[in-house]
């Protein structure tokens, strides 16, 4: 099952209160637009971003003369295909090794991203190397080392309360001892205390630029695909700490509305790498803005 079927199958429920807008009404009309934006908020897009997708809309319609709502679906498909497409999705591994940090609060799905990702670099020839920098939460070390284990690839580890820039160091020694292509860092995701993991993350990154200096390095957010409007305002304060060059959305396997996609990406101007959309070793995908947009609507 390819991209578009596995989000397809997860935004189904959002998919089809959208088209009951689309399918109730003949004409573009005032009641039709009011339907759709109510729809569009209900399906996480949020006020400020549904706004700006009914006015784009609304041109469409305006310099296309579209008639039918037939017509109007397939403008909003490419409304909503250009809102996420803000930049790139691939990711920056042209140095070796190159460094990617994994970013985010408890619960959103970082340790299992991690693994799927090491597992699908693996298959694309890396050789990669995981590093257990989450060092505050009981277990996380032990999560992250069964994970090393199904992707089949190396860890590096400290006991649980250990610096966690300390681990990332000798990451890094590892890493050039063995060749590796990627470091793939796992951080603690605590929030309640906002300068603590700012600190956390900014000493992490000075190892990271003074051992490393011309790697390159991105910085992903994972974020919850069910928990709406509240992903957001993760999404900013994680922005403000960490300089996010990416995001990866989990959980849209059936529970997620899907349209926090749309506004996270459109509102800070991030680009989403990656989609998560089950349990499975490869239900990590790449993110395709036309597919997503077509599962949406």
């Amino acid at each position: 099952m390819g991209f578009f079927d596995k989000i397809k199958q997860g935004l189904s429920k959002t998919a089809s209160s959208i088209s009951q807008v689309f399918t109730g009404f003949s004409e573009i009309d005032d009641d039709f637009y009011e339907e759709l934006e109510e729809s569009l908020i209900l399906a996480d897009l949020g006020f400020d971003t549904t706004m700006k997708a009914m006015d784009s809309l609304r041109e469409k319609v305006r310099t296309q003369r579209l008639k039918t709502t037939e017509e109007a679906r397939k403008a909003l498909r490419e409304v909503l295909a250009e809102m996420v497409s803000v930049g790139d999705t691939g990711l920056n591994l042209s140095t070796k090794p190159s460094v990617i940090l994994v970013i985010g609060v408890n619960g959103v799905g970082k340790t299992t991203t991690i693994g799927k990702l090491a597992h699908q670099l693996k298959q694309d020839g890396k050789k990669v190397l995981l590093c257990a920098a989450d060092t505050f939460r009981a277990a996380a070390a032990d999560q992250l080392e069964i994970w090393a284990g199904r992707a089949g690839v190396d860890i590096i580890r400290q006991d649980e309360g250990a610096d966690p820039a300390a681990v990332v160091y000798d990451a890094i020694a590892a890493a050039r001892a063995r060749h590796s292509d990627v470091i793939l860092c796992d951080t603690a995701g605590r929030l309640h205390n906002k300068q603590n993991l700012m600190n956390e993350l900014n000493k992490i990154s000075r190892i990271i630029d003074r051992e490393l200096p011309d790697c390159a390095k991105e910085v992903l957010l994972v974020l919850d695909g069910t928990t709406g409007q509240n992903g957001l305002v993760q999404a900013k304060q994680f922005r403000e700490i960490a300089g996010v060059t990416g995001m990866v959305m989990t959980k849209l396997d059936g529970t997620a509305k899907g349209g926090i996609v749309v506004a996270v990406a459109d509102t800070l101007q991030i680009p989403v790498k990656y989609i998560g959309v089950g349990e499975q070793m490869d239900d990590l995908m790449p993110f395709r803005a036309d597919a997503f947009a077509e599962a949406l609507v």
